[in-house]
């Protein structure tokens, strides 16, 4: 191991809450239906409490709109007890909302929408100040906390991660130990022999694809980076070329290890008939030996394990010289413009953000609080090639390029259609090859980049 890569891992790890930027993954689109007006921004202290404001002179209802329906009824209310023990005049209420992204952009076309909730991705990021109260500048803010960019507008934050999360595979440590698997595979290759390892060794499915649920598809995108080995990839290289989706190529690369594992039989028997809730449990309790998930998903997992120990983490296989773990903001945390009650709300903000366990435990990632301490599971990577960063942002002129084309192409790099193709492919339900499938998203991308990039 070469000492530079060494101290490289180690650096990032230990400064990573100075290096984060953001992340191109979500795709902002505008929200025709949300036509209120709002801050504009102007105030960048709005929700923030007057100097020599105390906690007991903070009062007030509060609603706090989240999308953890698993949680609210339990985590959450603990929460708001502690939560009380600084702030014993403001009672806080919860509302739960299955399918977040789809319900709050119905309930943000009118003034009712909670006075704390999480930014959409569905908001174009311009409109943002029409929706949220400013909860400072962003330069000053920087200061505190990591991920503020990407939802910032103007130089000021609307914002604040939940947790800042990492992606990769989470696996079962036991399932890889009774397979005689002593070492973490790290290329494509190691990764699939150890797979077919697994189906011979042991009763567990080697890598369960979630197929059914669809949604779950879309995590193995935030792969791409460590795939290329290169943070300047997704929102720069990739955008420079025509040559998106050819063999040599990370996108290529990334799913020929789904397609691949698919051919071979190494996962769920029936992709059809998948469970995403009960999937937690089987790779909690060594029924399923790896999954493709980011680290939201650790605490939700570990909570179901009988030996929580046993669910452990490691980087996407890639060819690349480097080990690259992507990082980025999880649902950002921020304060309606039309509450009644901004003080409170924003004393809830902070306090979660900074007092509840919540970013480590229940979100899985990284505290976006600098100089918090790193979550157990990356302990392991200290000290080893391992690097965890963000992406780079774009080149100026070119922001948002990297979504748009996937827009225009028709694509969906962050939706599970051609995801699904490709399972679909491999076990013989479709008639096309692997490389049929890439030539397609190739043609489209080529030809929505000619569009994109002639604007």
């Amino acid at each position: 191991m070469k000492k530079g890569k060494t101290m490289m891992g180690l650096m990032a790890l230990t400064l990573v809450a100075g290096l984060f930027s953001g992340c191109s993954s979500n795709n902002n689109t505008n929200n025709e239906a949300a036509k209120n007006t709002g801050n504009n921004g102007s105030s960048a202290e709005a929700t923030a409490p007057a100097d020599g404001t105390a906690a007991k002179d903070i009062k007030g209802d509060i609603t706090v709109i989240t999308q953890r329906t698993d949680i609210v009824d339990t985590v959450f209310k603990e929460y708001a007890a502690k939560f009380n023990e600084k702030y014993p005049d403001v009672k806080v209420n919860f509302e739960a909302l299955a399918t977040y992204e789809d319900q709050i952009k119905i309930r943000m076309s009118t003034s009712d929408y909670g006075d704390v909730l999480l930014l959409p991705t569905s908001i174009a990021v311009k409109d943002i100040p029409d929706f949220f109260e400013p909860l400072g500048k962003l330069e000053e803010m920087s200061k505190q906390y990591t991920g503020l960019e990407e939802r910032a507008v103007d130089g000021v934050a609307y914002g604040i991660p939940m947790t800042i999360n990492f992606n990769g595979i989470i696996y079962n440590k036991q399932v890889f130990k009774d397979a005689g698997i002593t070492e973490v595979p790290k290329t494509p290759e190691q990764f699939l022999t150890a797979l077919q390892t697994i189906k011979d060794k042991t009763q567990a499915v080697p890598l369960y694809t979630n197929y059914a649920a669809g949604w779950t598809l879309t995590q193995w995108e935030a792969d791409l980076a460590t795939v290329a080995g290169d943070r300047d990839y997704v929102n720069i290289a990739q955008v420079a070329s025509d040559d998106n989706y050819v063999a040599g190529q990370p996108h290529y690369e990334l799913y020929k290890i789904l397609y691949d594992a698919a051919q071979k039989g190494l996962i769920e028997e029936d992709p059809t008939t998948t469970d995403w809730e009960s999937s937690k449990a089987d790779l909690a309790n060594g029924k399923i030996g790896t999954m493709v998930l980011g680290s939201w998903a650790i605490g939700q997992i570990k909570g179901l394990a009988t030996n929580p120990d046993d669910v452990g983490f490691m980087p996407f296989p890639t060819n690349a010289d480097k080990i690259l773990v992507p990082l980025a903001g999880d649902y950002n945390l921020g304060v309606s413009v039309h509450s009644k009650n901004k003080e409170a709300a924003r004393a809830w903000v902070d306090w979660f953000i900074n007092d509840s366990n919540y970013p480590t435990t229940e979100g899985g990632g990284m505290s976006p609080a600098i100089g918090a301490e790193l979550p157990e599971i990356l302990k392991q990577y200290e000290g080893t090639d391992v690097t965890f960063d963000t992406l780079a942002p774009a080149k100026a002129g070119e922001e948002g390029w990297s979504d748009e084309i996937d827009k225009q192409a028709e694509i969906g790099a962050w939706q599970p259609d051609f995801k699904k193709r490709i399972i679909e492919a491999a076990i013989g339900n479709r008639k096309e090859s692997y490389d049929d499938i890439m030539k397609d998203l190739n043609d489209k991308w080529k030809a929505a980049r000619a569009k994109v990039t002639a604007q």
